[in-house]
């Protein structure tokens, strides 16, 4: 199930995660690029459109991070339109510019097959960040949060919550799911539903619209306003005169947009997942309206991304937790997971003590 298928403060924290001690547990399946290369080459970084507050403090960490260590850093966006083929042409020209190491965030792993090879042709390392590369045997590692762990304590977080307001069910919920063209959307889902399916199958929970397939539940771009259009939908068509009690949201985006729905209707807020820490995601658990999020703190993810650029060019191994779980298709891909973790109003304050940006939002 865990396989896939298909800015001073800021700037030394991260400066602090690439010269500290790591928790290294396991390199098999790393690779060393014994030659190394020079202390200032090019690092590119492709991310994705600036759909979430974490994309965007990527960008500006990447370059923070990048420069603190030495290299040049050349960190692109792609466009809210035309993603994917910005995406392309983006890491082309960071071939073409010589850099010896790209990481991405993919824009749609599925599509980047060329791209990447066209890397690996000219000797450079490709590091796949935040989301899986598939179909390809040219990405060599993957830095993430544990996705599926991220899923599970989304479904567990759901159980916890509904329990917390009616002592048995059964429960009425509804699902979402993360946009289709993201490899990550299948990992979270799979994840909650290791835990909700077992609660469906013995009636505990009802998912009351009968739309349990992730082709159902998709949300096409991880758009707030799909996500919205499609609870409106659902509470017109299904919650007339029934109560809706749960809501498996995969971001906090769209945990917002699920929420400014249920107002909007006029009906009470059901228990509502999400990812991501996102501010206005957290003044709504403090507000008591969102339940949960996940803290998977971005400065130590990009953080430990720079550390593998800076292991690649020392030509030392690359650090990884995990060589069995990612298979994106035709290859299991050497990954360091980083481990998630769940927020909630009640644990608020300590999840967050040492964000200087979301700490006092809990008090």
């Amino acid at each position: 199930m865990r396989k896939l298928l298909a800015t001073t403060a800021i700037a030394a924290v991260a400066l602090m995660a690439l010269s500290g001690c790591s928790t290294r547990t396991d390199t098999t399946g790393g690779s060393t690029a014994a030659a190394g290369f020079p202390a200032d080459s090019v690092i590119g970084v492709a991310l994705p459109s600036k759909t979430s507050e974490n994309w965007v403090l990527a960008g500006g960490l990447f370059e923070d991070g990048l420069k603190t260590a030495g290299f040049k850093g050349d960190v692109q966006y792609a466009g809210a339109s035309t993603t994917v083929k910005d995406q392309q042409d983006q890491i082309s020209a960071m071939v073409t510019n010589g850099a010896k190491v790209i990481i991405i965030g993919a824009a749609d792993g599925g599509q980047l097959g060329t791209q990447v090879k066209a890397a690996k042709d000219a000797g450079a390392t490709v590091i796949a960040y935040d989301r899986l590369i598939l179909n390809t045997p040219d990405v060599d590692y993957y830095v993430a949060y544990d996705n599926f762990k991220v899923g599970e304590l989304q479904g567990q977080a759901l159980l916890d919550g509904l329990k917390s307001r009616k002592a048995a069910g059964p429960y009425n919920i509804e699902l979402f799911s993360g946009s289709s063209d993201d490899a990550n959307s299948a990992v979270f889902f799979n994840g909650a539903m290791s835990i909700l399916q077992p609660k469906i199958d013995d009636g505990t929970l009802v998912v009351a619209s009968g739309q349990t397939d992730i082709k159902q539940t998709a949300t096409a771009g991880w758009k707030a306003e799909n996500a919205q259009s499609r609870m409106d939908s659902l509470l017109t068509s299904t919650y007339g005169d029934k109560a809706l009690d749960g809501v498996l949201s995969p971001n906090d985006t769209l945990a917002r947009a699920i929420i400014t729905s249920v107002k909007a209707a006029g009906k009470p807020i059901p228990v509502v997942t999400g990812q991501d820490s996102e501010v206005e995601s957290v003044k709504s658990i403090m507000a008591g309206e969102q339940y949960s999020t996940i803290n998977k703190d971005t400065r130590v993810l990009v953080a430990q991304a720079i550390k593998m650029a800076q292991a690649l060019q020392k030509g030392e191994a690359v650090d990884v937790n995990d060589t069995k779980s990612y298979d994106n298709g035709v290859k299991i891909v050497p990954a360091y997971l980083l481990p998630p973790v769940i927020v909630t109003k009640a644990n608020a304050a300590e999840a967050y003590a040492n964000d200087p940006k979301l700490a006092p939002l809990t008090k």
